[in-house]
């Protein structure tokens, strides 16, 4: 620290463009981090922009922009040390199994989970020498995976996976991993979430619309309820969650955000499958179109 108790150190957040990434980044700053805040476009470079935020242009599928977030670490002017990376960025989508193309499913898991594993293979030397923190932002949808959710849910899956078997490789590094499980946030990826489901709803064939029409109404009126306003948890809630994680002497290896979070992730390890299907299904049930209840 300096004299006037400023934090001299680095953290890494990636998404940091809005919602839960931008509050992230904000409220690390707040607490006197330098904050690399990992956005996509120089417009949102412009809005996050503040004191101890800088933004980078990091598109974390482009091997070229990882490797310019590595020199900007490695060559920092003040030589500070990197605290964490938070693995923040990510891509939602809801959509049956049947009616995902498979180029779209590789496409999300480059986003969701081989970015991920991009940048922090590319940082892992400089979290080893200065005995920092990977904070993996996963989802309860890492734990249950409803209708619809195959495709998001299983790089979520993949990202819980490789955060176990990292935090016992590097453990003995003096490197923490610690996975961050939301649940309904209302930020605006929601909304895009909804967007997108409505949008390859109607490119499915007349035979996959009668199959599944329905349930995509389902499923994005139920994310709606979920996320909207007086439901779920804000951004900058969700924000403090994530700083815990961060600055805690002993985090925990997983934190959960929201009610439904913490208790979507209770049912999934003490109730059986079966029971857990039935359990799914009677929560979507109200939120089918009139005609099929």
């Amino acid at each position: 620290m300096t004299a006037s108790g400023e934090i001299q150190e680095l953290v890494v957040v990636t998404g940091a463009s809005t919602g839960i990434g931008a509050a992230t980044a904000r409220e690390l700053a707040r607490r006197g981090f330098h904050v690399l805040a990992g956005v996509r476009r120089d417009r949102d470079a412009d809005a996050i922009r503040g004191p101890r935020i800088e933004p980078l242009i990091l598109d974390i599928t482009i091997p070229e922009h990882i490797r310019a977030l590595a020199a900007r670490v490695h060559a920092d002017p003040q030589g500070r040390a990197v605290r964490a990376l938070v693995n923040n960025a990510a891509v939602g989508v809801n959509v049956p199994f049947e009616a995902f193309a498979i180029d779209e499913w590789r496409r999300l898991f480059e986003v969701n989970f081989f970015g991920h594993v991009a940048v922090t293979q590319t940082l892992l030397p400089a979290l080893i020498r200065s005995k920092g923190r990977v904070v993996n932002i996963s989802s309860v949808g890492g734990k249950v995976a409803g209708p619809t959710y195959g495709p998001y849910a299983s790089t979520k899956f993949a990202l819980e996976a490789v955060s176990d078997s990292l935090r016992r490789e590097v453990a003995p590094l003096g490197v923490r991993v610690v996975v961050v499980e939301p649940g309904g946030v209302r930020t605006e990826m929601p909304g895009r979430v909804i967007a997108t489901a409505n949008e390859l709803a109607s490119a499915m064939t007349p035979e996959l619309s009668q199959r599944y029409g329905g349930l995509v109404q389902a499923i994005t009126a139920q994310t709606a309820a979920f996320t909207g306003p007086g439901s779920g948890v804000s951004a900058d809630a969700a924000a403090q969650v994530i700083a815990k994680a961060v600055t805690a002497r002993k985090p925990r290896i997983r934190y959960t955000i929201g009610r439904d979070a913490a208790l979507l992730t209770l049912l999934a390890r003490i109730l059986p499958d079966r029971i857990l299907d039935v359990v799914s299904a009677a929560g979507l049930r109200p939120y089918f179109p009139k005609e099929r209840q």
